[in-house]
């Protein structure tokens, strides 16, 4: 039953149904775990709505890696946690579990800087297009009142707002001018 797990998203929290799917377990299965291994204490907020931490998540995976892949009874599961939690544990050196968990470290972190990096570019330029084309439509809609109240403006100029197309078009204008 040894399946390839997806890499643990660098985030504080997780709910029960992302738990289970990080860790190939059904979330019954990990209210029933809550139960039999005293390690596993997911903070419980409004409506009893369970959120797991980094380290539960890990703790799931090692639970899950000792009962299904190594075959170990609860009991058995259980006493091996415990265990390895004294420093007796026969599995794993320190040294190895260091490196396994720097290993998976490293790589969430990677993955959250890419995530990070481009949901900043996202927000970033869709909020400077939005002042962008508000400014221009300001400038514009200035542009024409004053031209208006000078009477300078010819009789066809409206005061209606300007189309998206018309924006965009002003703030590609606007863009080429200062490239130029």
């Amino acid at each position: 039953m040894d399946i390839t797990l997806p890499a643990i998203p660098a985030k504080r929290y997780f709910t029960i149904g992302e738990v289970s799917e990080l860790c190939g377990v059904k979330p019954y299965v990990l209210r029933y775990w809550e139960q039999e291994f005293t390690q596993l204490k997911p903070m419980k907020r409004r409506g009893n709505r369970r959120y797991y931490q980094h380290h539960e998540v890990l703790l799931i995976r090692r639970i899950r890696d000792l009962l299904y892949d190594q075959g170990f009874t609860i009991s058995g599961a259980r006493n091996q946690l415990s265990d390895s939690a004294h420093g007796t544990h026969t599995g794993h050196s320190p040294a190895t579990q260091a490196q396994e968990f720097r290993a998976e470290a490293q790589a969430a972190a990677e993955q959250a800087s890419q995530v990070s990096h481009l949901e900043l570019e996202d927000s970033l330029g869709l909020a400077s297009y939005r002042e962008v084309a508000r400014e221009a439509y300001r400038d514009s809609y200035r542009a024409r009142a004053a031209e208006v109240s000078d009477g300078s403006a010819h009789t066809t100029v409206s005061l209606e707002k300007l189309s998206l197309e018309e924006v965009r078009e002003e703030l590609l204008a606007i863009r080429e001018s200062l490239l130029a």
